[in-house]
């Protein structure tokens, strides 16, 4: 027993020793790459065409099925949008069973069925898949295309037209595409009212005959299946689904511009910039450099670590987050950098992106951000590839982009094989600082100035991509007005001077609702300047800020901060209940010309107040703020004016905060009564 015990000391005693030997200031080196062993679908063809791809996983008892019509891309022209009407319409009843039928079997067996304008998934309990996969085939092969559904289609899709006029993400990127690709690319071409209302229904249903064929088409059933049932399914169900011809269109050439330029689209309405810094690429999955370009983009813009988060970011506070990425495709892609960027610094981002891009280029990077590169790509491949989704997936990547058979198998050492200097010369391949495209979607009277002052040439482009000439910037004031006029036009404009002046309280209550979340706001206000405004929420107070004349504070989340120094100045300064009366002590700006309409600018403190030129009516009220990432405006706006005591009032209210859109309907107003001096304590 004694030697027994000494030997365990003695081995323990040498095992420390070892230890001791091991210089922990140097990283270990990285093995060999582990050996990936991706299963295989099990595959089978219809003589139409369709590739079947089957892969068991009988873990769970469900079923998912994707059939995925891989036709080359194809531009519409004048009827651009047509593609979505065959998506929006297919599933909506068939000629064997209605849309209401369809609908109520489908929640019953707690399935999923939609479709696109090339293809349709579903999934469900692998119990009732059998059905759900007839459902499937029955909607995507015997379609209706109803009259009242189309017109149903038109509607929506005009709606949603509308609703993106103003939003400038939405805007910045339908036209960044169409400068990228053109207008006449697939990939570039815009949808707009125009174009919508040039379909008919005929041209949804010659569309889905000529285009949705077996010819290029994949079907995959990934889940609890069993490989022969399943294939005599399929068989019975899709091989009367007849061929067709689909002749591939000649696709423009894409192409960068001669020199780095500025391609701007001014939206008045912006509060920030939507910048993005883009290069076309010819880049393909099966290209030698295609691995040193992903690390290259995940060095420069993929996510926290990339450079530019952190110098837009956490280094300059510009934005909230700045990022970049680089496609790969058969047809067309392209580099693109992008990031939402405050109206004061996007010329200072644009100076900032451009000399990271350009540093990528000219300066190799170090071998630490290749390892963290690596370890990323790394990371997420090996987390994901046990799925059984991620099998099919590849196995329809290496079918489609026409990959070795062992690409997958393969892919962790082509990413570990990759050197610095491989990484430098896909930047400097796909990276064009010198012919890049920027293309800002911003405020024009607040970005321009600057940006003129740089070393692009500037181009300017409306909503739709087309080109235009740079906007006005100001309007000259007619002789005679003044802040004290455009104020007491308000005034008039909502009842008379007389009537405000007899108003001495009003309590206005309204409801919204943030991240699923029902607000109610109460505000009470009375002369000459004591406000309260109380947000609840959840059954409970959220947050509270009070002022009774000469002293206030706010309240949230249980802590109490009492106003001080410029911020109580200011509350002593406001007046109540209309706060515009105050405005009159400020400066009238300038007239702006924001979506077709003029409005009257009043710069009061660190607010801008617009005031519509024709209507005479409050539209919005922009207030700079000092926030983490410096000054930052937030816009507060007004529309839907209506009449309570013979005075209008703002039924709609709308604030942008940082990330976050508030919009709040007033639901009850009252004039002279419902506030006492005790709301202000």
């Amino acid at each position: 027993m004694k030697t027994k015990i000494f030997s365990i000391i003695t081995f323990l005693f040498l095992s420390m020793s070892i230890s001791a030997q091991v210089d922990r200031t140097k990283m270990p080196k990285s093995g060999p790459a582990p050996k990936i062993n991706l299963g295989t679908p099990q595959k089978f063809t219809l003589k139409n065409g369709l590739q079947v791809l089957v892969v068991e996983n009988h873990k769970l008892p469900r079923v998912s099925v994707s059939l995925d019509i891989d036709n080359p891309p194809m531009a519409y022209g004048v009827k651009s949008g047509v593609e979505g009407f065959v998506g929006g319409m297919l599933g909506t009843g068939t000629t064997t069973i209605s849309k209401e039928k369809f609908d109520q079997e489908v929640d019953y067996l707690g399935a999923r069925i939609s479709f696109q304008s090339e293809g349709a998934f579903a999934s469900s309990l692998s119990k009732y898949f059998p059905r759900v996969l007839e459902l499937m085939a029955d909607a995507a092969f015997n379609p209706v295309f109803a009259q009242e559904e189309f017109d149903k289609q038109m509607k929506q899709t005009l709606d949603g037209i509308k609703s993106n006029e103003k939003s400038v993400a939405a805007i910045a990127s339908q036209v960044d595409r169409a400068l990228t690709y053109g207008k006449n690319h697939p990939f570039g071409e815009m949808t707009t009212e125009k174009t919508v209302k040039n379909i008919g229904l005929q041209d949804v249903k010659d569309l889905y005959a000529k285009t949705f064929k077996p010819n290029n088409a994949y079907l995959v059933i990934i889940g609890d299946v069993d490989f022969n049932a399943v294939k005599s399914q399929v068989t019975k169900l899709f091989s009367g689904w007849e061929k067709g011809v689909m002749i591939p269109q000649a696709l423009p050439k894409v192409t960068n511009p001669e020199t780095t330029e500025i391609n701007f689209i001014n939206m008045p309405n912006a509060v920030q910039s939507e910048l993005a810094i883009i290069n076309a690429v010819d880049l393909k999955m099966n290209d030698k450099d295609y691995y040193a370009a992903l690390l290259a983009n995940q060095i420069l813009g993929g996510g926290g670590t990339g450079r530019l988060y952190k110098n837009l970011r956490e280094d300059k506070a510009y934005t909230y987050g700045a990022y970049s990425g680089v496609g790969a495709s058969r047809y067309a892609s392209r580099f693109k950098m992008s990031a939402s960027v405050r109206n004061m610094v996007t010329d200072s981002a644009v100076v900032e992106t451009m000399k990271e891009i350009n540093k990528i280029r000219y300066q190799k990077a170090t071998q630490k951000e290749l390892d963290i590169a690596k370890a990323k790509y790394l990371g997420n491949f090996v987390k994901v590839v046990e799925r059984p989704s991620t099998v099919a997936n590849y196995a329809l990547n290496i079918l489609q982009n026409n990959l070795p058979t062992n690409y997958y198998e393969n892919y962790l050492a082509n990413i570990n094989a990759v050197t610095l200097d491989d990484v430098q010369n896909a930047a400097i391949k796909y990276f064009r600082g010198d012919k890049a495209r920027i293309v800002i979607t911003g405020k024009g009277i607040d970005v321009l100035k600057n940006l003129e002052k740089g070393d692009y040439k500037i181009n300017y482009f409306d909503k739709e991509g087309n080109p235009t000439v740079k906007p006005e910037m100001t309007l000259p004031i007619p002789a005679g007005v003044t802040a004290a006029t455009v104020v007491d036009t308000y005034f008039d404009a909502i009842g008379g001077k007389d009537k405000v002046a007899a108003i001495n309280s009003v309590m206005m209550i309204s409801t919204g609702k943030v991240q699923g979340i029902d607000l109610t706001m109460t505000q009470k206000q009375a002369a000459p300047n004591k406000m309260a405004v109380v947000m609840t929420g959840m059954g409970q107070t959220l947050s509270k800020q009070v002022f009774d004349g000469t002293k206030g504070y706010q309240e949230a989340q249980g802590r109490r901060k009492d106003y001080a120094g410029e911020e109580l100045e200011a509350a002593k300064t406001t007046s109540a209940p209309f706060a515009d009366a105050e405005y009159k002590k400020g400066k009238l700006d300038r007239i702006e010309p924001i979506d077709g309409e003029n409005f009257y600018v009043i710069k009061h403190n660190k607010m801008e107040i617009f005031y519509n030129v024709k209507t005479g009516l409050k539209a919005q009220e922009v207030r700079t703020v000092k926030g983490p990432q410096g000054e930052m405006k937030l816009p507060t706006t007004f529309s839907d004016y209506k009449e309570v005591n013979g005075i209008k009032f703002p039924h709609k209210m709308g604030q942008k905060m940082g990330p976050m859109d508030l919009s709040f309907d007033l639901k009850e107003v009252k004039v002279n009564e419902g506030v006492s001096d005790a709301d202000f304590k």
